[in-house]
């Protein structure tokens, strides 16, 4: 799932776990959030897929292509497992582009989920994670080793010509619209915005500049950041400095795969 755009606030919690080494192939983390007040969240796209308890049902949420809203209650409690980005369609068994943004899990696992919503309605937030984890756990699925090598080399390319894991671009891609949701194209422009977003708090320092930045990762001029943060976030990048500044005070959820600043609402940042 992607990251809440403005997931800090005085009454509002979000923390992230390490997954069990036995998990640590497709749980990418843990999370558990609380919400101080309710507002609309704008979930910025990252490529992931999260398992979301948020008190009435288990989701699937999932963030790719473009900004996802939605809506906090107030004082409400979220928990979560991401899935880690080209894991989740053997996770969940099915093929990602089938997914909306949000998808109930017993539309696609039917009892399990559903007796997974009964025990996570009787746990406490420190045990659903637990829960959610044992969950993941019971799937047989093994992911395409050569799309998680593929998205990891992501993180760093600044081309997808750059990528090299043994199959021929057209298998690749098709590999990844199963496993992820989209193309290597696509994924690449999620990836480098992401690395924009965690230049946020030394721009809004003033430790770097918008050109710079630019540059260094790969855009072709600054007008080209500006176009990818519109598309991917709705906002110009000065307006992401913006919320940046506002909210420098304030210790921005560690993400190692933040798409949304940190996209993971996923639960309530």
């Amino acid at each position: 799932m992607g990251v809440p755009l403005r997931p800090v606030a005085a009454r509002s919690v979000y923390r992230e776990y390490a997954p069990p080494a036995a998990l640590a192939d497709v749980v990418a983390c843990g999370w558990h959030g609380r919400t101080g007040w309710a507002r609309p969240l704008r979930v910025l796209p990252d490529g992931c897929a999260d398992l979301v308890w948020d008190g009435d049902a288990l989701t699937v949420v999932v963030t790719v292509g473009a900004p996802l809203r939605l809506w906090v209650p107030a004082a409400s409690s979220r928990v979560g497992v991401r899935l880690r980005c080209g894991a989740a369609a053997s996770v969940l068994g099915t093929s990602m582009p089938e997914l909306a943004p949000v998808t109930r899990l017993s539309d696609l696992w039917g009892a399990p989920a559903r007796l997974a919503e009964e025990q996570l309605a009787s746990a406490v937030p420190e045990a659903q994670r637990g829960i959610l984890e044992s969950l993941v756990a019971r799937r047989d699925g093994t992911p395409d080793r050569r799309v998680l090598a593929a998205v990891q080399a992501l993180g760093t390319a600044t081309r997808t010509s750059d990528l090299a894991v043994g199959i021929s671009e057209r298998s690749l891609r098709r590999h990844f619209v199963h496993a992820v949701g989209a193309g290597p194209k696509q994924l690449h422009r999620v990836r480098r915005f992401q690395r924009f977003l965690r230049l946020l708090e030394p721009l809004a320092a003033g430790r770097a500049s918008l050109a710079g930045v630019a540059a260094g990762l790969g855009y072709a001029d600054q007008s080209h950041l500006g176009r990818e943060c519109r598309r991917l976030s709705g906002s110009s990048p000065a307006a992401l400095v913006r919320v940046a500044e506002k909210f420098q005070t304030s210790a921005w959820p560690a993400r190692q795969d933040r798409a949304h600043v940190p996209n993971h609402y996923r639960g309530a940042r």
